[in-house]
């Protein structure tokens, strides 16, 4: 393997070693007191001053004029993707452990697919192998969310394999209170909050694939989404996070302030730019594949710093989920090869897009655009 091919494992390995740390981070945040709407409203806005000068330099002469509708759709984006999606994802990372949300992003390609199916965006042969391999592993996603969230089972590797004391005392919300049912009532909410706001995101994925075809300026279309969610979740703020105290940062370097300079500067800025480009240059499923490992690495560190335990339900969960999900990532190859044939082929007319698809202006078929269009709707970002 050369190291021109190389660069992209190495890439997207980064990128999910970058969202690990950002799910662990946040979590211990939040049991500190963070305020989550104050953590969104921070993230953007950095994001969006870094943003915003690389955007106005590097894409004034490709940057479209910005008309009424557009304007609408990117609000909408920022609305779905940022603003309803993270402060959903927040609260319910407060009721559980970065390890379940971990674990719970597995299933958003599967919802992904749901959704285009259901617009009439994806096409499915349910004649050949690959088109129920997509209908199967979707269902099969949706059953493993369920057994992980609503059985949480007895925990594994009790007595000596497990950690007694946690090498960093940090105090679970989903574990305060005292009685078991207590906990096991958070573990339910805190999982579906968390599977609701991936709905919102697999929602965002759809609309971004639009958006981006008549906006195709990516620097100032993600300035733009960092602008509004912080407006946007600033007025949430007002409603819910209106003591002036949760918006005092200690000027001394803390985990909380780490937490929002990390979040702003290397997710909402340098990874979501990298695997923009990852999926461009290697496609949606190669990108998705990666995303199992966010699992792995959340949850080694959680059991080793915070002595969390697993349990059975949520390891059989996993395990679905990831089940499914490879089957529908590989029913998606199919898509992915398809189009890269058609571009290989030098068909009169194609030309391969910064997103990985082929774009038809003569001789295309009304199959083959479902096909472009399909591709776009699994780009997996966390």
């Amino acid at each position: 393997m050369g190291i021109s091919r190389c660069r992209w494992y190495v890439a997207m390995l980064f990128i999910q070693l970058a969202y690990g740390v950002s799910n662990i981070l946040i979590k211990i945040s939040l049991d500190k007191g963070l305020n989550p709407f104050v953590l969104v409203v921070y993230r953007h806005a950095i994001a969006f001053l870094l943003l915003a000068p690389f955007a106005y330099v590097l894409e004034r002469k490709q940057r479209p004029s910005l008309s009424f509708s557009v304007m609408v759709k990117i609000l909408a984006l920022s609305s779905l993707g940022t603003t309803v999606h993270l402060n959903i994802y927040y609260a319910g990372l407060t009721c559980t452990t970065a390890t379940v949300a971990s674990a719970l992003s597995n299933v958003i390609p599967s919802l992904t697919f749901a959704m285009a199916l259901l617009l009439g965006m994806e096409q499915v042969k349910v004649g050949c192998g690959r088109g129920r391999a997509k209908v199967l592993g979707t269902m099969i996603c949706v059953a493993g969310s369920l057994v992980f969230t609503f059985w949480k089972g007895g925990s594994l590797f009790q007595g000596h394999l497990a950690l007694q004391q946690p090498l960093l005392d940090i105090s679970y919300s989903a574990s305060q209170g005292g009685a078991d049912h207590d906990k096991d009532r958070g573990w339910i909410k805190g999982s579906a909050l968390i599977l609701t706001s991936y709905i919102a995101w697999s929602g965002w994925l759809i609309l971004q694939g639009i958006v981006s075809k008549i906006y195709p300026a990516r620097l100032s279309l993600n300035a733009w989404i960092c602008f509004f969610a912080s407006i946007q979740s600033s007025l949430l703020a007002l409603l819910f996070a209106r003591d002036p105290a949760l918006w005092k940062l200690k000027l001394e370097w803390n985990v909380e302030l780490a937490t929002i300079m990390y979040c702003g500067v290397v997710i909402s800025t340098l990874v979501y730019y990298l695997q923009t480009l990852c999926i461009s240059k290697k496609g949606p499923v190669f990108a998705a594949m990666f995303s199992p490992l966010l699992l792995v690495i959340v949850g080694a560190f959680s059991s080793i710093a915070f002595a969390e335990q697993l349990h059975l339900g949520s390891l059989v969960g996993a395990l679905i989920i990831i089940l499914g999900l490879y089957s529908v990532l590989w029913g998606k190859s199919g898509d992915h090869t398809a189009l890269s044939t058609a571009a290989g082929a030098g068909q009169k007319g194609n030309a391969v897009g910064i997103d990985g698809t082929v774009s038809t202006t003569q001789n295309s078929s009304a199959p083959h655009r479902n096909q472009q269009k399909s591709a776009e709707y699994m780009a997996v970002m966390n």
